[in-house]
C-alpha cells in the first residue's frame, strides 16, 4: 500500500511517500511569482494622475501557474492508496478544490486536510508516518 503526505504552499510541495515502510521524500517548486505591488504614487494635488496597479493581470497569472503547479502535483501522487494534505494557508485548499474539479480519481483517494505551519523535513515525515499508523484498519 502506497501512502502519500503532502505539506505545501504557494512555493513548494514536499511530497512524502511511504510504501512497505520505506520514506521517500520529494520537493516539487511552484514558479508562482511573488507579487509586490509597486508604484501607486500620486502627486501633491487632490486628484491627480495616479499610476494604476493591474491586480487583475497578476491575479489571472497566479492563477494559471498555481493550476500548472497543481498538476505537477498531481501527476506525482496519482499513484498513491491514501492522501493525505497539509499546509499553513489557502494552498492545500485550493489543492484540494483542483482535485476536485480536474481529478476526480486522486481526489477519492484524499483522506484528510490539515492546517499545519512551516516544519522540518524530519518532523513532516513523522507526522505523516504518524497519521497513517492512527488509520490503519
Amino acid at each position: 500500500m502506497k501512502n502519500i503526505g503532502i505539506w505545501l504552499d504557494k512555493k513548494i510541495a514536499k511530497i512524502v511517500s511511504i510504501e512497505n515502510d520505506i520514506e521517500q521524500l520529494e520537493f516539487i517548486y511552484s514558479e508562482v511569482e511573488d507579487y509586490h505591488v509597486v508604484g501607486g504614487s500620486g502627486t501633491k494635488f487632490k486628484g491627480g494622475p495616479q499610476d494604476v496597479v493591474q491586480d487583475s493581470k497578476f491575479l489571472e497569472r497566479e492563477k494559471h501557474q498555481l493550476k500548472a503547479f497543481f498538476k505537477s502535483i498531481a501527476d506525482k501522487i496519482k499513484s498513491a492508496d491514501e492522501i493525505v494534505i497539509y499546509g499553513p494557508a489557502q494552498a492545500k485548499d485550493k489543492l484540494k478544490k483542483e482535485l476536485h474539479e480536474n481529478y476526480k480519481m486522486i481526489e477519492a483517494k484524499v483522506k484528510a486536510v490539515f492546517t499545519s505551519d512551516k516544519m522540518t523535513n524530519n518532523q513532516l515525515k513523522s507526522m505523516i508516518r504518524d497519521f497513517f499508523k492512527s488509520n490503519e484498519s
